[in-house]
């Protein structure tokens, strides 16, 4: 497996990363702006469906998985390694270690995010997280690919996907029976309500809630798969079938999402077993398409600022998230050349600001090598 880092994992994980600090509210309001269609189209897609359904901007989260999966057999390969030299012992153990490390400290990190040193009490703290989602789906696949085969991974992906889709459509939950696939009737719901500590963020259900975290374990694994296919290359396929047969297995798993779909729908918040398998294909065209371009093509340089955010992107969602008010700063220094402009056009410019000083920032950081490692 190659040794070297992926710029264009780098820049997609940028790419995934522009929408949740201040690319969406760029594109807000940019086409309330400018009713420009293919912008006021792209700002459509950048909200979740309410329920059952599929928007670009449900894709984002389960694409951060992806890139985080895919990251794990060429890591644990080269820590092996290194470990062996040192005459290690045990590197597993040590990497498992670290493992569990970084699942504590993201869950810890993913509170504070929500407001724990508001100090609100218990029952008003969430528990449940994004950066508590991803870690958990990150340790189930990384104990997976650390300890286990292939052939092994691959069974667990699918007694995942198949047990989860026979629980959510079996399991009788009392007051609602079995399969109300509403918000408050559906088996994830009910646990949620049950187990999961702390407030829930939907009041009767949280989107990060305690079962729906273990089909995200599957997404990780794609990016598991697709890191050793594309970097260890098993059929000996040059660039452009290599890239092809990429495109065709993302293709194909979007197909199967579908099919599926049909008794059990694609739904982010339960997310189901075709959600997994319709963002894992999406996820794979991302990753073929940003592959092409950089490593290929060459055109490093044109994704740039993406690579600024993909190479701290905890860092920047820990500040987007109630630690620097970057919106404030953009006010202080363009509120008084916007005095005469019209709400929309003030919103758009501001808007820009906060993205030109988080890009500011991150280029900073890229620069001086300052990088937030967990």
């Amino acid at each position: 497996m190659q040794k070297k880092r992926l710029d264009s994992l780098d820049a997609l994980r940028g790419f995934d990363m522009f929408f949740i600090i201040g690319g969406e509210a760029f594109i807000h309001t940019w086409a309330t702006y400018s009713n420009w269609p293919p912008i006021v189209w792209m700002s459509s897609q950048l909200h979740h469906s309410d329920w059952n359904g599929l928007t670009f901007y449900d894709c984002i989260f389960p694409l951060f998985i992806f890139i985080a999966g895919f990251s794990m057999p060429l890591s644990f390969e080269s820590q092996i390694q290194k470990l062996t030299q040192l005459s290690h012992p045990n590197p597993q153990s040590k990497i498992l270690f670290h493992l569990l490390k970084r699942t504590l400290i993201l869950i810890l990190l993913g509170v504070v995010v929500n407001g724990f040193f508001k100090f609100q009490g218990y029952e008003n703290t969430r528990i449940a997280s994004v950066l508590g989602r991803i870690a958990l789906a990150c340790l189930g696949a990384g104990i997976l690919v650390l300890y286990t085969s292939v052939r092994t991974q691959i069974i667990a992906f699918v007694s995942i996907l198949v047990g989860y889709f026979l629980l959510v459509r079996f399991y009788p939950v009392p007051d609602f029976g079995v399969f109300d696939f509403t918000k408050e009737g559906n088996v994830t719901a009910y646990f949620d309500r049950l187990f999961l500590p702390g407030k829930l963020h939907r009041k009767v259900y949280d989107p990060e809630g305690i079962l729906s975290t273990i089909p995200a374990i599957c997404n990780a694994l794609m990016g598991a798969f697709t890191a050793r296919f594309l970097l260890k290359n098993p059929l000996k396929l040059d660039s452009n079938r290599l890239l092809g047969a990429m495109f065709f297995i993302g293709g194909g798993l979007i197909v199967v999402a579908e099919l599926w779909a049909l008794v059990f729908p694609i739904n982010k918040i339960v997310w189901t077993s075709s959600f997994v398998l319709i963002t894992g294909g999406i996820s794979i065209w991302f990753l073929t398409f940003f592959y092409w371009f950089v490593d290929v093509m060459g055109f490093k340089n044109v994704v740039q600022p993406f690579i600024w955010i993909g190479t701290n992107s905890i860092t920047i969602y820990l500040a987007v998230h109630n630690i620097i008010n970057f919106e404030s700063t953009a006010h202080y220094f363009l509120d008084g050349m916007l005095q005469n402009s019209t709400i929309d056009a003030q919103n758009f410019v501001i808007a820009s600001g906060v993205l030109c000083l988080q890009l500011a920032g991150l280029y900073f950081l890229y620069r001086n090598k300052l990088f937030l490692k967990i």
